[in-house]
């Protein structure tokens, strides 16, 4: 005998990620400041590396720093998993949008493309399904993955931190294009918003994202530089903690 009542199933609950997306702990600032007021008190010159910056962000949510191959899962805390992207900006409390490289997306990889005197669209949609399939591995393991950019003025005294969820781009809402200087360009069908910018020559995928109107900003007030000879003291250096040999 046939039952029209639906089979009941055990609910499948996925944790919730550590906070809501672009609303950081209440210290997160504070954490990101010491850092990089470190960083500029400790280095000749204030940069702030890729790497660095997830080092400083996981610390700062105490998240892990797990470094991937891929590049979309590189801070962990929970279920949650991190992409953390650095940009250059003169003046970072005042950008509207910022661009993202975002890995090498190849279609002469990944379809077996090798010409790409062809339709602009073809080649866009597998630009986009190779994107669309390299998050899609990611999200198999995470329930939320997320993006975080730190907007950097050259001196590092002024920043800006957002995130946003790493998402997928159904090829089908955006029309591609090739610009003066033979790259592709993906504007969104709807808006004909530049969305991103792929580059034959070498596969570069860039994705263009808005700054969010409560994008988190820090100032910061440059500290006294270390001296070298004083810190060297501090730590009770001596002369036999270096080996110089040459090889034979």
């Amino acid at each position: 005998m046939s039952h029209s009542r639906p089979p009941r199933l055990r609910n499948v609950s996925r944790a919730n990620p550590p906070y809501p997306l672009n609303q950081f702990p209440a210290d997160f600032g504070l954490k990101v400041g010491k850092h990089v007021i470190y960083i500029l008190a400790t280095k000749s010159v204030p940069e702030i590396a890729g790497s660095e910056w997830e080092q400083i962000f996981a610390d700062s949510i105490g998240a892990q720093w797990q470094p991937s191959n891929v590049g979309l899962a590189d801070v962990i805390l929970g279920t949650t998993a991190w992409s953390a992207k650095t940009i250059k900006a003169s003046n970072p409390h005042t950008q509207k949008t910022v661009r993202l490289i975002s890995g090498r997306n190849s279609p002469t990889y990944s379809f077996d493309q090798k010409n790409f005197d062809v339709d602009p669209q073809l080649i866009g949609d597998q630009v986009l399904q190779i994107w669309n399939e390299r998050v899609n591995a990611v999200r198999s393991k995470f329930s939320s993955l997320r993006t975080v950019v730190l907007i950097k003025s050259k001196d590092l005294t002024r920043l800006a931190i957002f995130e946003f969820e790493t998402v997928f781009y159904p090829p089908e809402q955006y029309i591609w294009q090739t610009n003066e200087e033979g790259n592709l360009e993906g504007l969104e069908r709807a808006t004909r918003f530049h969305k991103f910018t792929w580059q034959p020559h070498g596969s570069q995928f860039t994705i263009i994202e808005p700054v969010p109107d409560d994008c988190l900003h820090i100032t910061i007030k440059p500290p006294p530089r270390l001296d070298r000879n004083n810190v060297l003291k501090a730590i009770n250096y001596d002369d036999s903690w270096i080996t110089v040999s040459r090889r034979k």
